[in-house]
C-alpha cells in the first residue's frame, strides 16, 4: 500500500538523519522536523505524524529507542481549509499515542504520539463517483471538500521555529468494481484459468494508483466459525491523469493464494467464501516524487537529491511530507439475498473451481449461494 511504502521510506530517511554516531556533526546540528501526512476525504481519522531528528553522544541505536528523543518538547499543529483564497474551516490538531508501529525496526515501537482532527468520510454516490460530501451540524464534522486546499502549519517549542505546507486532495477516481453487476471470472472448465479486469476508470488527478483485494471466508470447526481474510497485491502503477488503468485479477493466482492462506486442518468441517474488498489508493504528484526521489538507489551512485514539500523557518531543516491520497474500497459480497441472486463476487464455474477444483478442491469449501441450492457443491 502507498502509505505502507511511505511510512518505510520515512524511516529510511529519518535514520539518515538519526543514527550517525560521528561527533563531530554535533556541533553543526540543525533542529530538524519529520514530517509525515496524507489527507484522504474518503477517510474520517486524519492524522499528522510530527517528530524530530536526533543526535547526540552515546550509541544511536540506544537513542532511538527511546521515544522521548524523537518528540519535541511542544508542538502546536494546525491545518486551514482553503477557498478561492479565504480560509474556511481551522481545525486544531491533538495529540494521542496509537500502538500500531512496526516492531521491526531500530526505532521504538509499537507505540507512538500523532496528532489528529476527526470529519465525516465522503461517501460513494448512486453513480458509483466517490465523494459526496456529508454534512453536519458541527461544521468542523463535515467532509474535507475536494475541491479546497488544506494549509498544514506546525509551530514548534513555543515559537522556536514553524514549518509549513498546502496540498490539493485527490479526487475524481471511479472504478468499473462499483457496478452492480461487477464480478470475477476465474475459471470456465476445471484447471481452465481467466482473468477478470479491475478497471480504474478515471484516475481523476491522482499521479500514481495502488490496487489491491482482501478475500473474506468463514471456517467452521462444527457449530464454531471464525472469519478469516488474506490481502492480494494487484498490482501499483505511475498513471496519467484523468486516464483509465486496468489490473489484472488472475484465476491461477487467486487459488494458489487461497491454498497458501488456508490451513489444511482436520477439525475444520466447512468453509464458506464471503467476498472480496476491493482497495484503491492514488496518490497525488507530490507524493508520487517524493516516493520516487527517495527510493533506494539501485546503483553504486548512492548521492540522490532531497524532496520535500514543506517549508521551515531559516535555520532549521524538514523532511518528510505533506500531501493526500484518495481511497476507493469496494465490497462484492459473494451473495446478498435469494431475491439479487445474480449478485455474486464469483462466477458460478469459478465457485465449482474453489470448491472441487485440483487446487483449492480439498479445503472444504462449499457455496451457500442461494443460485447453488441443488448442486453436489452446496453447503446444504
Amino acid at each position: 500500500m502507498l502509505r505502507k511504502k511511505i511510512t518505510q521510506l520515512l524511516v529510511f530517511v529519518l535514520s539518515i538523519y538519526s543514527c550517525s554516531e560521528e561527533i563531530d556533526l554535533i556541533g553543526d546540528f540543525k533542529e530538524t522536523a519529520v514530517i509525515y501526512g496524507l489527507l484522504d476525504h474518503a477517510d474520517s481519522m486524519h492524522y499528522i505524524k510530527i517528530t524530530r531528528a536526533f543526535i547526540g553522544p552515546g550509541n544511536a541505536l540506544e537513542i532511538a529507542q527511546n521515544p522521548d528523543s524523537s518528540y519535541f518538547d511542544a508542538v502546536d499543529a494546525t491545518i486551514d481549509e482553503i477557498e478561492n483564497g479565504t480560509v474556511k474551516r481551522t481545525w486544531v490538531l491533538r495529540d494521542t499515542i496509537i500502538d500500531n508501529k512496526d516492531t521491526n525496526g531500530v526505532f521504538y515501537a509499537p507505540n507512538q504520539k500523532v496528532y489528529y482532527f476527526k470529519t465525516l468520510p465522503t461517501t460513494v454516490s448512486n453513480s458509483g463517483v466517490f465523494g459526496t460530501i456529508q454534512t453536519s451540524p458541527n461544521p468542523m464534522m463535515t467532509s474535507l471538500n475536494p475541491d479546497a486546499e488544506y494549509r498544514f502549519t506546525a509551530v514548534i517549542n513555543n515559537g522556536e521555529f514553524e514549518v509549513t505546507s498546502t496540498t490539493e486532495l485527490v479526487k475524481g477516481i471511479t472504478t468499473n468494481a462499483s457496478s452492480q453487476n461487477f464480478r470475477f471470472k476465474f475459471a470456465n472448465n476445471p484447471g481452465e484459468y481467466l482473468s477478470t479486469s479491475v478497471m480504474v476508470s478515471n484516475t481523476g488527478n491522482a499521479n500514481i494508483i495502488n490496487t489491491s483485494m482482501e478475500v473474506k471466508y468463514i471456517e467452521y470447526e462444527g457449530n464454531d466459525f471464525q472469519y478469516k481474510s488474506f490481502d492480494w497485491r494487484l498490482g501499483e502503477v505511475d498513471v496519467a491523469q484523468n486516464a483509465t488503468q486496468s489490473f489484472s485479477a488472475n484465476g491461477n493466482t487467486f487459488y494458489n493464494l487461497m491454498l497458501a492462506n488456508t490451513i489444511q486442518n482436520q477439525t475444520v468441517t466447512q468453509r464458506r467464501f464471503r467476498g472480496m474488498e476491493i482497495v484503491i489508493t492514488g496518490g497525488s504528484e507530490d507524493l508520487y516524487n517524493y516516493i520516487l526521489v527517495n527510493t533506494p538507489s539501485s546503483s553504486l551512485a548512492q548521492s540522490k537529491p532531497v524532496y520535500t514539500n514543506l517549508s521551515v523557518t531559516e535555520g532549521y531543516n524538514s523532511i518528510g511530507i505533506f500531501s493526500s491520497v484518495q481511497t476507493i474500497k469496494t465490497y462484492r459480497p459473494f451473495f446478498v439475498s435469494a431475491q439479487q441472486a445474480f449478485i455474486r463476487a464469483i462466477d458460478k464455474n469459478s465457485t465449482i473451481e474453489l470448491c472441487e477444483g485440483p487446487i483449492t478442491g480439498l479445503l472444504q469449501f462449499c457455496s451457500d449461494h442461494p443460485a447453488d441450492l441443488t448442486e453436489s457443491f452446496s453447503c446444504n
